[in-house]
């Protein structure tokens, strides 16, 4: 064998075992030049860290959410119910009802969650304009939360802007300072865990007090170590999580939740183009509930 034939066929061995071990076709430099591209896949690039991916996108392409200028894109989609909206509302149903709690002896003198005199009081973390609010405003007795979405300050003060303008419902409360949300029975997040720029627990733990349910909705995760990616979100790129299923469900339970319910998400999966072999992600959704 010639070396030039060799070497070709030592190359082949370890494209293959990179491969394998799932670290992708395309190296941390090429990821770092894709994102000078206006138009690319929407998906590039693995890392261990969401600074790790930070530091591979040029300042001039890191986007955020924090900017009221694109506060109203898609607006009225986002109001519209998606078919994974349903888990939630069927579990808010079942909260305001007093139904989550099993049976006790005292169950007919003590009041459930749903069945105090006081509305309940829900948090949405990463709510944006309050578009969840809207969305199941004509399915769910709303008049009986309190619904304080939580944002980033440029959203909040677009939505405040808008619900002065009679855009969006008076009877949402906005609040872009995670120190001043008050306490709440039930958190919300819908879409916001990938984007989290810290971990879950650590937010939670933040709060006046852990909210007794907590809905998460569209949770990327896949079969084997948490990575993070580059999202391409038009001209701008922004890291997104995709975390590890098994530690992430041992996180919840050292957090002191217990999983009432999960749900899968077809269609909401992701390749990550410059690593198909990490294999594609799925979404899911979670009812959790205080031990």
């Amino acid at each position: 064998m010639s070396r030039t034939s060799g070497l070709h066929s030592a190359l082949k061995a370890h494209l293959k075992r990179t491969l394998r071990q799932g670290r992708g076709a395309i190296s941390g430099a090429a990821a770092r030049i894709m994102t000078h591209t206006s138009r690319g896949p929407r998906f590039y690039g693995a890392f261990m860290t969401r600074e790790a991916a930070l530091a591979a996108m040029p300042e001039d392409r890191r986007a955020g959410y924090d900017d009221e200028t694109i506060a109203d894109v898609s607006f009225e989609q986002m109001c519209e119910r998606m078919p994974w909206d349903y888990p939630i509302i069927f579990w808010l149903d079942r909260v305001l009802s007093g139904l989550p709690d099993p049976p006790s002896d005292d169950a007919a003198t003590r009041p459930s969650v749903g069945q105090r005199d006081e509305r309940v009081a829900v948090i949405d973390a990463g709510g944006h304009l309050g578009t969840k609010y809207i969305a199941f405003s004509d399915v769910l007795d709303l008049t009986r939360l309190t619904w304080t979405v939580h944002d980033l300050p440029g959203i909040t003060r677009a939505a405040e802007r808008a619900q002065a303008e009679g855009r969006i419902p008076a009877a949402i409360s906005f609040e872009p300072e995670a120190a001043s949300l008050p306490p709440a029975d039930i958190l919300l997040a819908s879409g916001l865990l990938q984007y989290l720029d810290r971990p879950f627990a650590e937010f939670v733990a933040g709060l006046h007090k852990r909210p007794r349910y907590i809905l998460l909705n569209k949770v990327a995760l896949r079969d084997g170590p948490t990575t993070f990616t580059i999202e391409r979100i038009g001209q701008g790129r922004v890291p997104y999580q995709i975390r590890d299923k098994t530690a992430w469900h041992q996180e919840i339970n050292e957090m002191g939740y217990e999983i009432v319910d999960q749900w899968r998400i077809p269609g909401l999966g992701h390749v990550i183009t410059t690593h198909p072999a990490l294999g594609m992600s799925e979404s899911r959704g979670y009812m959790l509930k205080l031990k």
